[in-house]
């Protein structure tokens, strides 16, 4: 299996490092936008690969896996709030025809939001990024036999080659590559495991067929039906309303979603790469349910009258991995989690489950090692992007719009751009070694964040023209503080132990009630304050007619 996964591994990254050198950029338009150049189809795919990280390929059905029907909420909450990019900000962003986000908020509001909305941007990426980090580490962990410290840094140093390399022109065509290995490498294990349970090749209709059998299997285990619904989160139905809305508005607000959309060729190739990222997105994201409930069936029914010393071999190297415990070396496994708390007989980690799904379900060698490939390829094309926010945020918002506009030369924008990916990787392989959370968990953070800080004062800053400064910056900077608060709170993070949920409501899906935070803050700071001046609300009026001929940069 080594030998597929390494001959796997290799082909890939071998193809995405090539990309990267032939599309290696000089200037900082090619850099962060790509010279608004990328064809429709292309940047449609590019948008999907950026999107579906680590957390969609490794996580989200592994937490299906678990959690049940309740999973669904990542489904809900990051397709609904495409919907809501498409249609709310991506064509009027595309419109102003800047580099950044901040440069937005910095035009519509000042620069000191400018600034605020800078420091968000990496806070966001940031958190988003440290997600990318553990999935990476999990693939090489496992299947090239590092160990966990050198899985990361191995997975950190080949992100910072070919984003720091390629710039946005670069990623941009890297992540056409990283889609298409990433879904062969999930639709293929998914049609063998369906064939292999059902004796059908198509895992969505399978999927029905093994409901029932999986509910009971999973009783007997201890665990909640796979479709009781709301009883995969501790919070009931108002945590689950709460998770999808943060996601929703969330995925609307990220920072290295939304800059995607400045590289398109005109607005209206905006909008239609929206629409091909929701059909390259939906490949994967029907898939998704069936390869949590298949890999949930075949986990259940290995361990079902089974000792410690009966269990299927996969277990082995994912214990040797530590993800995967045994407490029952003596009798019967009688109850199954993914909690290490909890005291079960197995104890299996989410962010494993749909990469060893293909060894779960007793595929072939070559399987595995392209499951290994797809996983990478997820983890490193979402972090690349992330990486440029962090990039353009450093050195286009703050250095060159203000600290050094008159001194700074395209050279010296490009090196501090590239130093603050440099620190920002650096700092990731750390966080990457101790997560807060597994992989999906800690995205969803990401997205909660993004929730309460940019969808609010992007959405006002398009359709509201009394919107000002003031209400912005004190809009984002509550929501951030509220949102990154709880999450302390109900975290161990910063040396501080875990608090109990106020109301049931988890880490997840505070960043909705951040939202509306920022939204309330921001209309009543705005409508006590002066109003923004003519010149601005005026742009903000031309800002509302997508089809008008696109600002020039």
């Amino acid at each position: 299996m080594q030998f597929w996964t390494f001959l796997f591994l290799v082909l890939s990254f071998g193809l995405y490092i090539y990309i990267a050198w032939r599309s290696r950029v000089k200037e900082t338009k090619e850099f962060y936008v790509a010279s608004q150049g990328v064809p429709t189809v292309a940047n449609g795919m590019a948008v999907a690969a950026d999107w579906m990280s680590a957390a969609s390929f490794i996580g989200m059905a592994g937490m299906i896996t678990f959690m049940g029907s309740d999973g669904a909420v990542y489904l809900m909450g990051w397709t609904g709030g495409f919907v809501l990019l498409a249609l709310l900000l991506a064509p009027y962003l595309r419109k102003w025809g800047k580099f950044t986000v901040p440069e937005f908020v910095g035009d519509r509001y000042s620069d000191s939001v400018r600034v605020i909305a800078a420091i968000s941007a990496i806070v966001v990426s940031f958190t988003y990024v440290v997600g990318q980090m553990t999935g990476g580490g999990v693939v090489f962990a496992r299947f090239l036999g590092l160990s966990a410290e050198w899985a990361v840094v191995v997975a950190a140093a080949v992100i910072f080659f070919y984003a720091v390399l390629g710039g946005m022109k670069g990623i941009t065509y890297t992540q056409v590559a990283q889609y298409i290995v990433l879904i062969i490498a999930y639709a293929i294990p998914a049609v063998a495991v369906s064939q292999q349970i059902g004796g059908f090749p198509i895992p969505q209709v399978t999927y029905g067929t093994i409901l029932s059998e999986l509910d009971a299997l999973r009783t007997e285990f201890g665990l909640h039906e796979f479709t009781e619904a709301f009883a995969g989160r501790d919070g009931g139905q108002l945590d689950v309303f709460l998770v999808t809305a943060s996601l929703m508005l969330g995925t609307a607000g990220l920072p290295h979603v939304i800059i995607r959309f400045y590289t398109t060729k005109t607005v209206r190739g905006a909008r239609f790469s929206a629409f091909w990222a929701l059909f390259f997105i939906s490949l994967l994201y029907l898939t998704a349910p069936a390869v949590g409930a298949f890999t949930n069936l075949n986990l259940l029914r290995g361990a079902q009258g089974s000792t410690a010393d009966e269990l299927p071999s996969w277990i082995d190297p994912w214990a040797d991995a530590g993800y995967v415990t045994l407490n029952a070396e003596d009798g019967l496994i009688d109850t199954v989690s993914n909690d290490a708390a909890s005291g079960a007989d197995l104890i299996v980690s989410n962010d494993i489950l749909v990469l060893a799904s293909p060894e779960i379900g007793g595929l072939p060698a070559p399987i595995i090692g392209l499951m290994a490939a797809g996983g990478m390829a997820a983890a490193l094309s979402t972090a690349a992007g992330l990486l440029l926010v962090i990039s353009s945020a450093a050195s286009h918002d703050i250095y060159y719009r203000m600290i050094s506009k008159e001194q700074a030369t395209e050279k010296t924008q490009m090196l501090v751009g590239r130093l603050a990916m440099t620190g920002a990787v650096i700092v990731a392989i750390f966080a990457g070694l101790n997560p807060p959370a597994f992989v999906a968990q800690v995205v969803a953070f990401a997205f909660g964040l993004a929730a309460s800080t940019f969808f609010p004062i992007l959405i006002l800053g398009i359709f509201w023209k009394k919107a000002n400064a003031k209400g912005a910056a004190a809009g984002m900077l509550t929501g951030l503080v509220f949102s990154a608060g709880y999450m302390i709170y109900t975290l161990e993070i910063f040396g501080t132990g875990a608090n109990d949920h106020i109301l049931g409501i988890s880490p997840e899906g505070i960043g909705a009630i951040g939202a509306l935070v920022n939204f309330t803050v921001t209309i009543i700071v705005s409508n006590l304050t002066r109003p923004p001046s003519h010149e601005v609300q005026e742009m903000v009026e031309s800002i509302r007619y997508p089809s008008q001929q696109t600002t020039k940069v």
